[in-house]
């Protein structure tokens, strides 16, 4: 392109504007990612008095409020490496701050101290003056300014370049641009060929393709929710060969997954110390298996797995590295227990489709979403879900069964009075009782409603074989704060009087200190019976007396609508009765019809608002699938997990009778007030009667699950018609039109016979 100069930059100034800005590119986001996270503020302390007290919970933010720690030599290389790259970025903005603005702006009569219009004898003085002093050999020279003061020198001295510099404001006319390349020139000298050459090869050939490689390799490893695949194909196996799985060995599985070997998992650590530690701790633990001969049952890794998630699960905590490793392998214990959930949804899909043989049972998958709740709460499946509260331990437990209450929930506990309650937990101060209200309050209290049609049929309430049913349930969590002040709505709810009748006729309460008194005699109730039985006959005299009245008004226009034919007869006799008759009979009719619209537009009217309501759910739908899946809902009281647990549920329909999954488990994991979930599934090929049950499965608390049943009255597929009556109609009018038409033509086209004898009749 003609006046347009492309040159590489000498001074080198762009170049590092350049470097600076890809620096800084590289090194913000690394640093965010990759430098350890400061400390946490401080609590708040209201907040921290509604949360538990207790030893766990206190550990636990503890160890959850302690910085990122930098472990091993790759964390120390990354954090050297971000220094120096700052300092080198500080280094560059310093470079670039000492950089001589005065090359943007060249005046040559500044450089040479001369005004516009000098005569080129005083530039050649002005000239030689100034190359006395800045003259690189000279003590007092300066290269770069006599260099500047050379091109000032050239520019005045030639009278082409002055004369343009004076019109244009630049020596070499008008037209002219100049593009540096932020790259210094040295890279294209000859004698740099070969280093320059080398490192293009080093970046684009090998380290990028490298880089990639690495990528690819670790991210194929892996599943969308970031478990190995090599784990899920375990998983796979072991459900494929042991359709019916008890819950144990569901654990020995979970403990067999890659993720826990060194070999997969650069994370894990083997240390010396397993040697001595794992042994002790497994003559502890009762029912381990550690002599099972499957493979990779009988790993190393997953012995080890084993003994500390059944320690984790006896609650046996031993401060060390033991404990260490527990903490990581209950932290992925969730992630893999959803894995092994899929897993063996998608075999029973398999099955019902007859592509493998086996079905897994419903056993196999309720134990498998089992293991998540007992692992975050650290218990066995035989121990009471009472012990998730804080203070509480098998000793207390003696005093929640009795002959007066046999309570065996969490939520039959907060059901109970507040006396009985402290009465249950007399054995704890007040402090830890507290404790215990407190995470009872902040527990889930759960409700769900069931609805279920066939969506896309004309009669969705009618179920017929092979149709496609849709399941809706609306699930609403509440707080069981809820529960405790149940009792208070219900006496604020009630009037004073009819409080105070109550309180009357409740039974008073028989003090310790009296004797009992002695049984009255059938006399003395005999009393007593007559004031309910005159209450009983004025209650009935009363209601006979009301319907004597609606009796009495019934007549009443019955009588009213005799006496209407008796006064039309009489307006007939003066001739105005037959008009005035036609008119009311007119009038009726036009009223019916008229109700009978406006029944028909408000019926329309309730379908536009149905089929409006759907269409906006189904848009929400689709914005919220567009959104992505949050995972934030409530925090789940685990002082023995890991980290912060939110609240996940299952939901998925079964047949308990034939101990089958109908529907795939689909995970809520973001219920915070309620959420709607549809399952669909096809209902059975021969018509009659089943019921299936809706189940939903919390990951995170014991005894907190719901199940609910639905009834399906299956009839008869209906027939598909060979010919629709719409079709039929539609041939009929047709065949109706060509005939007309053939009339037309006949009529329109006329022989010469038909002329003639028209003729002759004439």
């Amino acid at each position: 392109m003609a006046g347009q100069k492309f040159e590489y930059d000498e001074s080198g100034s762009t170049f590092f504007y350049f470097i600076t800005s890809f620096l800084g590119l590289v090194l913000v986001p690394c640093t965010f990612y990759f430098w350890p996270a400061e400390e946490l503020p401080a609590e708040d302390p209201e907040k921290k008095k509604e949360e538990c007290q207790c030893d766990g919970c206190r550990s636990k933010k503890e160890r959850l409020r302690k910085p990122a720690a930098w472990k091993g030599w790759k964390k120390q290389v990354q954090r050297a490496l971000i220094v120096l790259g700052w300092a080198f970025m500080l280094f560059l903005m310093y470079k670039v701050q000492q950089f001589d603005y005065e090359y943007a702006n060249f005046d040559p009569y500044d450089i040479l101290g001369i005004g516009p219009g000098t005569s080129s004898a005083d530039v050649k003085k002005a000239y030689r003056k100034l190359s006395l002093i800045l003259h690189p050999d000279k003590p007092t020279g300066d290269e770069r300014k006599f260099m500047r003061l050379n091109k000032a020198y050239q520019a005045l001295t030639d009278d082409v370049a002055r004369r343009n510099y004076e019109l244009y404001g630049h020596p070499d006319g008008p037209g002219s641009m100049q593009f540096g390349i932020a790259l210094p020139s040295w890279i294209i000298e000859k004698e740099n060929s070969i280093w320059v050459l080398g490192l293009y090869g080093l970046v684009f050939m090998v380290a990028l393709p490298s880089v990639v490689a690495v990528w690819w390799y670790r991210s194929s490893k892996f599943s969308n929710d970031q478990v190995l695949l090599d784990t899920t194909q375990l998983y796979y196996f072991f459900f494929h060969k042991t359709p019916h799985m008890v819950f144990k060995r569901a654990l020995m599985i979970l403990a067999a997954s890659l993720e826990f070997e060194k070999g997969h998992n650069p994370e894990i650590i083997e240390r010396p110390t397993d040697n001595v530690d794992i042994p002790l701790l497994i003559k502890q633990l009762p029912n381990l298996g550690e002599k099972n001969k499957e493979r990779p049952l009988c790993f190393a890794y997953s012995i080890k797995a084993r003994a500390l998630l059944h320690a984790h699960l006896s609650r046996m905590m031993r401060p060390g590295t033991a404990d260490i490793d527990r903490l990581y392998i209950v932290k992925c214990c969730p992630t893999l227990i959803q894995e092994m959930v899929t897993c063996v949804s998608q075999l029973i899909m398999l099955a019902h489709a007859g592509r493998i043989s086996r079905l897994p049972t419903l056993e196999t998958i309720e134990s498998c979403m089992r293991l998540s709740p007992h692992i975050v709460q650290a218990l066995w499946e035989s121990k009471n879900p009472l012990l998730q509260l804080p203070h509480l331990t098998e000793d207390s437990l003696r005093h929640f069964v009795n002959k007066r209450r046999h309570v065996k929930t969490i939520q039959q506990l907060v059901q109970l009075s507040a006396d009985d309650r402290r009465q249950c937990l007399k054995g704890l101060t007040d402090e830890q009782y507290n404790d215990v209200m407190k995470v009872c309050k902040k527990m889930p209290y759960i409700t769900i409603e069931v609805s279920y049609e066939v969506v896309d049929d004309d009669d969705s309430g009618v179920f017929t074989a092979g149709a496609i049913v849709t399941v809706t349930v609306l699930i609403k969590r509440r707080d069981m704060a809820v529960l405790f002040d149940q009792e208070h709505v219900d006496l604020e709810s009630k009037p004073e009087d009819s409080i105070i009748e109550e309180q009357k006729d409740e039974p008073t309460k028989k003090s310790g200190w009296k004797k009992p008194q002695p049984k009255k005699s059938s006399r003395s109730k005999g009393k007593q019976q007559p004031q309910k039985k005159k209450q009983q006959q004025n209650n009935s005299k009363r209601e006979e007396q009301e319907e004597e009245k609606k009796e009495e008004e019934k007549k009443e226009k019955s009588k009213s609508r005799s006496a209407q034919p008796d006064r039309i007869e009489e307006i007939r006799e003066d001739g105005e009765s037959d008009e005035e008759d036609s008119a009311s009979h007119s009038d009726e009719s036009q009223a019916e019809e008229a109700d009978t619209e406006s029944h028909k537009e408000d019926k329309h009217d309730d379908d536009d608002d149905a089929e409006w309501e759907k269409f906006q759910k189904g848009l929400t739908k689709r914005e919220k699938a567009l959104e992505g899946k949050s995972k934030i809902s409530h925090s789940v009281h685990c002082p023995y997990f890991t980290e912060d647990k939110q609240e996940f549920w299952w939901v998925y329909v079964s047949d308990r009778k034939k101990h089958m999954v109908i529907t795939a488990p689909y995970q809520v994991t973001n219920l915070v007030d309620q959420e709607e979930v549809q399952l669909k599934f096809t209902a059975p090929h021969k018509p009659g009667n089943y019921t299936y049950a809706v189940c939903i499965r919390s990951d995170s608390y014991m005894g907190f699950d719901h199940f609910q049943d639905i009834k399906l009255d299956v009839k008869e597929a209906r027939e598909i018609p060979t010919e629709h009556p719409q079709w039929e109609e539609c041939e009929e009018e047709e065949e109706e039109d060509d005939d007309d038409k053939q009339e037309d033509d006949d009529s329109e086209f006329t022989t010469d016979e038909e002329l003639t004898d028209e003729s002759d009749e004439e």
